[in-house]
């Protein structure tokens, strides 16, 4: 990713109002699925646990998630499209590849590399909807403008903070420190979450792990970061259609309803 961000500034019309739609064509399958969602859930209450160690920085916590979700890019992006996936993501992004495996690369390689971008543009809301369904899961890849939901938890960062505030300074850091460790604890919490919708397959009944939902919230304003997770109902009549193979896919009506509910006041890039 490092080599390519010099020529490569980002197509938001790869991501925009679109979906990538995975099948879950056998239990192997299904239980891979639910180890991913699991690493996922493992990850926040990681992030948690950073931050509620007031010896570790907010930004060692948000640089520890960055490089995480951009890994899940990078390892996705090898397993659909090889060792060369820029290649083959840039070759689509100047028009000289139109097929199905070019499409992938690309919608993922915009999404890692926006991912990277998040170090140092604040105002970038990352807002990830990933949802399951008998025969498939789809994951919208999606950033808005803003930094923050109607829902989103915010905590404060002293290290980020460019203001004088002499005599208030120990106030703010503890009052700081209390909302790290507020957002600690709403990590954990929506963690639980993740694991209730993505059951295991082996200790459930297909009717009860066959849908399920979540759509996240991350960004950062200044000193100001937030965080959002909740459960999301998957549309049954959503896809009529088998799959097969891995393929882009309309954004869906819960996509829709999430950035009609949740960001009202934010643009969705993608």
């Amino acid at each position: 990713m490092e080599g390519k961000q010099d020529r490569f500034n980002g197509d938001t019309r790869v991501l925009h109002q679109r979906a990538v739609r995975i099948p879950l064509s056998d239990h192997e399958a299904e239980r891979i699925f639910h180890e991913n969602m699991m690493t996922v859930a493992d990850a926040r209450v990681r992030k948690a646990e950073l931050l509620a160690d007031p010896a570790i920085s907010v930004l060692d916590a948000y640089e520890a998630e960055r490089e995480r979700i951009a890994e899940s890019f990078e390892r996705r992006l090898r397993r659909i499209a090889g060792d060369n996936y820029e290649e083959v993501a840039m070759a689509y992004h100047r028009g000289e590849r139109d097929d199905r495996i070019g499409a992938l690369a690309a919608y993922y390689f915009e999404g890692a590399w926006r991912i990277q971008q998040r170090t140092t543009i604040t105002d970038m809301l990352f807002s990830p909807l990933i949802l399951r369904y008998p025969d498939s899961f789809t994951m919208n890849i999606r950033f808005a403008s803003g930094y923050t939901t109607r829902k989103s938890i915010r905590y404060e960062s002293p290290e980020h903070s460019s203001e004088e505030l002499d005599e208030y300074a120990e106030t703010y850091y503890e009052e700081s420190l209390y909302s790290q460790q507020q957002a600690a604890d709403y990590l954990r919490e929506t963690a639980e979450i993740i694991r209730e919708e993505f059951p295991d397959p082996d200790e459930s009944s297909f009717e009860d792990h066959q849908y399920g939902g979540i759509v996240s919230a991350g960004g950062r304003r200044g000193s100001v970061f937030s965080v959002m997770l909740e459960r999301v109902e998957p549309d049954p009549d959503r896809f009529s259609d088998p799959v097969d193979e891995p393929s882009l896919v309309e954004a869906g009506p819960e996509a829709r309803r999430t950035e009609r509910d949740l960001l009202p006041d934010s643009e969705i890039v993608h």
